[in-house]
């Protein structure tokens, strides 16, 4: 029984490990479970199927007919605009076709614009993947960022606890005051503080991370490492060449833009005749003795608009203008992605800066802290000074590993503005 419950208690703490995780296995993981990525493809899909819907123009409509007429003798329709034709018993059944012969390119210019707008939808499919990999690059990055924060602050609150133990232990021996115990008790409790917080942002971090991989609740993830990005290129100007060539919006914008003067396109040939067969065939095996006991009939029609109230000539206008929006849109998103991709690229390199200066404050900090503490040690200084000091290193150790990650976030935002995340 003993040996089933230390089982028990294994098999619970093993479930209730961590979940490791490298970067590429968490955007692996949110292109296939997030939701908003699920919704863009049906989205997709769906202006798939208006394809089809428009295509259908293009097929012979066959219908059946089934009737059955009991009619008072000698009767006609005598009501309703010119037509006064007979009603007659009869029970019938029948087919019909319709088929299109020529619109004169109206729908095969529907056709080609709801192509389009398909593939404005991928685009868009495209857009909304990236903006979900994104989301994880930047999730994963702030909970390494706030785990790697955490692990300062608990080196601190040891070095602390240390300082205050050797600091007590001296004013027991009367070789130092109590107002030493008192600074070196504060300095701890700082570091606490800088504890307790770091813990409780690894736990929003992880809360991201969950929501940013299309989980439902909150998970704990044990990470892996990332590859530290290549530094930024030295001008932007080439960045916003590409960004304009590869950001998948823009290229929904110019297929709507496309599908919008292909619909325009339709919409001008709306004056244009409609050529159109039909044909209807069937029998009547319980007639009028004025009715045969078949039919056939076939004819060709054709429509020509003459007077609509000016009804084509608005929805000429009306389309040709919402092209037009549609190019002045796609003009606007181009400005703003110029404009995003510059200023991500100077916080990208600002970000790879930090790194070098950083890297100098923390070795400032600590030889700083060494000479404090030594001469703490001889007496030659105070708690205030030893205190500052370890406060000084704290902050410079958080700047140096924050501005690490730092730049792997505006690396991914850099990234996302030029198009490369999909």
């Amino acid at each position: 029984m003993k040996y089933f419950s230390l089982l028990l208690l294994a098999a619970s703490a093993f479930a209730q490990a961590p979940r490791k995780l490298t970067l590429q296995e968490a955007e692996a993981l949110a292109v296939q479970q997030h939701p908003q990525i699920a919704g863009a493809h049906l989205q997709t899909q769906a202006a798939g199927q208006v394809i089809r819907e428009t295509r259908s123009a293009y097929y012979p409509q066959l219908s059946a007919s089934a009737t059955a007429v009991g009619a008072v003798d000698n009767s006609r329709i005598a009501a309703g605009f010119l037509n006064a034709p007979n009603v007659l018993n009869r029970a019938a059944a029948g087919v019909s076709l319709q088929q299109l012969v020529t619109d004169f390119g109206r729908t095969s210019h529907l056709v080609e614009s709801s192509k389009l707008h398909e593939q404005s939808q991928e685009s868009g499919e495209v857009t909304a993947r990236a903006s979900v990999l994104l989301e994880v690059d930047r999730a994963y990055f702030r909970a390494l960022r706030a785990q790697a924060v955490v692990k300062t602050a608990e080196e601190t609150v040891t070095a602390r606890q240390l300082v205050v133990d050797q600091v007590t232990a001296l004013f027991q021996s009367a070789l130092k005051s109590q107002l030493d115990v008192s600074f070196a008790s504060v300095n701890l409790s700082e570091a606490k503080l800088l504890l307790s917080t770091a813990e409780n942002e690894v736990q929003e971090a992880f809360t991201d991370l969950s929501n940013a991989l299309g989980m439902n609740g909150p998970q704990t993830f044990d990470l892996a490492e990332a590859v530290v990005a290549a530094a930024p290129e030295p001008d932007a100007t080439g960045l916003i060449q590409q960004a304009l060539q590869q950001r998948p919006e823009l290229s929904g914008l110019r297929l709507d833009r496309d599908a919008a003067l292909q619909f325009a396109q339709a919409e001008r040939a709306l004056v244009r005749p409609v050529v159109s067969g039909a044909a209807a065939a069937g029998g009547v095996p319980a007639h009028d003795s004025n009715l045969h006991g078949r039919y056939a009939a076939a004819g060709i029609n054709v429509t020509i608009p003459v007077f609509n109230g000016s009804l084509f000539a608005a929805r000429r206008s009306e389309a040709e203008l919402r092209a037009q929006a549609a190019a002045e849109r796609l003009h606007d998103a181009e400005n703003r992605v110029a404009h995003d991709v510059n200023v991500a690229w100077l916080n990208a390199n600002n970000a790879y800066q930090r790194i070098g200066l950083t890297d100098q404050l923390l070795a400032q900090a600590n030889l700083a802290l060494d000479l404090a503490q030594s001469r703490y040690d001889l007496g030659l200084s105070s708690i205030v000074e030893l205190g500052q000091a370890q406060l000084n290193k704290t902050s410079a150790e958080i700047q140096h590993l924050t501005s690490r990650y730092d730049f792997q976030l505006q690396s991914a935002n850099l990234k996302f503005q030029m198009g490369l995340l999909r």
